[in-house]
Formats: C-alpha cells, sequence, structure tokens
C-alpha cells in the first residue's frame, strides 16, 4: 500500500507517518519543503515541493499513484480545490485534516458525535475549515472523489504542553509561571469538559481509515476517550512538574477583549473553542477502528512531554515576556477592580 501526506512532519502527522513506515510497513511518501529531515523516519520518500505551486507539484507526481492521500495543511477552500484538481483519478482515498472546532459553538449539547452541526461564529479557522469539508463532499456526491474527513480535537505530542491560555510563543512561558509559582490564569472557572488525545493514540484512528472502504464520503473525529477538567488539565501539569498550581480563573469574555489589542485571538481559541464543554462519542470511529481506544493517559503524556521539553531547552523553552507581563497586568486590574466593588 502506498501513501502519499501533504506536510507529515507536524504534531499529528508525524505519529502517523511512524506507525504506517514502521509497523504497517507501507510505503510513504511526504510532499513538503524539507524543513525537518530529522522527523522523516527511514525509508520515507520524499517529494520537495511548495504545495501551493500548483504546476510544479503536478509535474513532480507526473506517473504516481496512491492508495491514499492524506492532506494535513489544508486550510481554505481553495486548497481543498488544488488537492481535488491534483489528484483526482490519482489516488483510491483522499483524506482531509478538518477540526472538532467545527462544531457549532456552543453545541446544543456537551455529547459531540459527527452529526453535530458545523458551526463557528466566533472562529474563522473553522468556517474555512467547514467550507473545505462541503467542498470535498460536494465532490464525492456528485462525482465519486473518494475522501474521508477526519476531525482531531486538542492532540500533543512529547514536544508540546496542551493549555487553553498563552501567548503567541506557545506554552512554555505558561511553564514558566508554574515553576515560578506565580499564578496561571485558566479561562472561566476551569471547570467546562475538555479532550486532549497524544499523537500515537490518534495515528491508531487515523492509519485504520486508511485504505478502509467504510471510510469513504464519511466524516469520523478521533479523539481519546479521556474528559478532564480544565482545572484538572493544569493541575495534573503542576503535579508531574512537583510544584503547587496558583490557579487564576479569568472569564473567556474577558481575555478575548483583553487580549484582542495584543493580538491573543481568545475569542476564536477559548470562545469558539476550549471555553466550551466537550466530550465526544467514538463510537462511529471504533466502529470502523476497532483498535481505537486510549493507551496513553493524559498523566502518563504530560510526562513524556515534560521529560522531553525540560531536557530540551534550545528546542521547546521558547520565552515569551510579552505574553507574561500581559497576565501580570490582567490578574492586578482584575484584583484592582474586586477592592472597589
Amino acid at each position: 500500500m502506498r501513501a502519499l501526506f501533504i506536510g507529515g512532519t507536524g504534531v499529528i502527522s508525524t505519529a502517523v507517518v511512524e506507525r504506517l513506515a514502521e509497523e504497517l510497513h507501507w510505503e510513504v511518501w511526504l510532499l513538503n519543503r524539507g524543513n525537518r529531515k530529522d522527523a522523516v523516519p527511514e525509508g520515507v520518500h520524499q517529494i520537495i515541493a511548495d504545495i501551493h505551486d500548483e504546476a510544479d507539484v503536478a509535474a513532480k507526481l507526473e506517473g504516481l499513484t496512491f492508495d491514499a492521500v492524506c492532506e494535513f495543511i489544508g486550510f481554505k477552500v481553495e486548497d481543498a480545490a488544488r488537492d481535488y484538481r491534483l489528484f483526482r483519478g490519482k489516488t483510491k482515498q483522499y483524506i482531509y485534516t478538518s477540526s472538532a472546532s467545527a462544531y457549532h459553538k456552543p453545541a446544543a449539547g456537551y455529547l459531540v458525535n459527527e452529526g453535530t452541526t458545523l458551526a463557528n461564529p466566533h472562529w474563522q479557522y473553522s468556517r474555512d475549515k467547514i467550507a473545505c469539508e462541503e467542498f470535498l463532499m460536494e465532490k464525492y456526491r456528485s462525482e465519486g472523489f473518494p475522501v474521508t474527513i477526519v476531525r482531531p480535537s486538542h492532540t500533543y505530542d512529547k514536544r508540546h504542553i496542551p493549555l487553553g491560555v498563552h501567548g503567541k510563543n506557545g506554552f512554555w512561558q505558561v511553564i514558566r509561571r508554574m515553576q515560578e509559582g506565580k499564578p496561571v490564569i485558566i479561562q472561566g472557572d476551569g471547570t467546562s469538559l475538555w479532550t486532549v488525545t497524544y499523537n500515537s493514540d490518534f495515528a491508531v484512528g487515523y492509519t485504520g481509515l486508511m485504505g478502509n472502504r467504510h471510510a469513504i464520503g464519511e466524516a469520523f473525529q478521533i479523539t481519546g476517550d479521556e474528559t478532564l477538567t480544565w482545572n484538572q488539565i493544569h493541575e495534573t501539569i503542576a503535579d508531574a512538574l512537583g510544584v503547587k498550581l496558583h490557579a487564576y480563573h479569568v472569564a473567556s469574555d474577558f481575555l478575548a477583549a483583553a487580549g484582542k489589542k495584543y493580538g491573543y485571538d481568545f475569542e476564536g481559541g477559548l470562545t469558539g473553542d476550549k471555553a466550551s464543554s466537550v466530550v465526544f462519542d467514538n463510537s462511529k470511529l471504533k466502529r470502523t477502528v476497532p483498535d481505537m481506544c486510549t493507551k496513553v493517559r493524559f498523566d502518563q503524556g504530560v510526562r513524556i512531554a515534560l521529560d522531553y521539553v525540560l531536557s530540551h531547552p534550545e528546542e521547546c523553552q521558547v520565552e515569551d515576556p510579552e505574553f507574561d507581563a500581559w497576565c501580570d497586568r490582567v490578574i492586578a486590574a482584575l484584583e484592582a477592580a474586586k477592592g472597589q466593588v
């Protein structure tokens, strides 16, 4: 079996590529700019190209066909349309990576399945993903283009710590605040429910859909089974660090308003995603991929990630003094407001 990945070296796709190449023994090809060759397993073929240069990509794919083409970096409908032109007639299955953030926010109920309405007025990223899904499914219905839609939620790996509120440089400054005993901002009251999935667990679900006839023309959410509150997520991280968590709860709409001036899109990332309680019904995926289950609990996964992050300072520990100062200002302003009531 032969698969082509558009991208293939990201948080999610790296685990899928590794599982295919090392455990399932597929012939794996990557189409990307070649910037992360260290993340490519031995024996994987690379096509160095910019997917946005359609003519160059078409020339480099001449004569190649695939059992599955896996898209991980398609964000706008023009990306989906380009891929349709490139891979129509060249693959038995085209797997498009959408997002669980595309589900209606706020949802009518906390339990989400593939039939939950797609609508997100708070986040353009999610609306663009919905447009991609609609384009591709129309091509399936009208022409039989063999599309499968997958919707990940919050997936992490050994290089990343999942958080709700962080700055432009990622998670590290929040970890630093924990280590220094400073208060850490958590959206809302921290009791909303969330699902985090380690990337190797995600890879089991994803690879189980590849080459699977029951997946054609269907959408699947791929997440783990473990649901935690945001307080529990932060407490688990603090426990793994061996420190006490000093949680500071701030309303999501306040964070969205206070962050806008500094370029923090908390309306999209929080109001349009992480502020809502979400529990996923994965029964459809498990009927199609019986091997899918959670093997890496969050308390285990976060220790794997912290071991790596703490031992790779140059790669993973990106300071963010602007975000650190912003957190201090937000907390000071709210504390001052309490004294004026």
